[in-house]
């Protein structure tokens, strides 16, 4: 299976609650393999495959969310 990584900035969190939240709503995206969630930095990074996922539907997933997200 071939995997791209991709680093969002993700803005709207504020504390561990949130960081599960982030990284629920990513889980749930088909195709998602990883999600690490740096806090203090507002960084998501994403293990995808992309013949299932692409960027757009995982910032969509982020601010459906209520969170907002910027692709690099």
């Amino acid at each position: 299976m071939n995997t791209m990584k991709i680093t969002l900035k993700v803005g709207g969190m504020s504390c561990m609650g949130c960081v599960g939240s982030v990284r629920s709503l990513l889980a749930a995206v088909p195709g998602v393999q990883g999600v690490e969630v740096d806090l203090a930095a507002g960084r998501v990074e994403v293990v995808y495959d992309p013949a299932q996922a692409g960027p757009d539907a995982l910032r969509r997933a982020v601010e459906e969310g209520g969170y907002t997200a910027t692709l690099p």
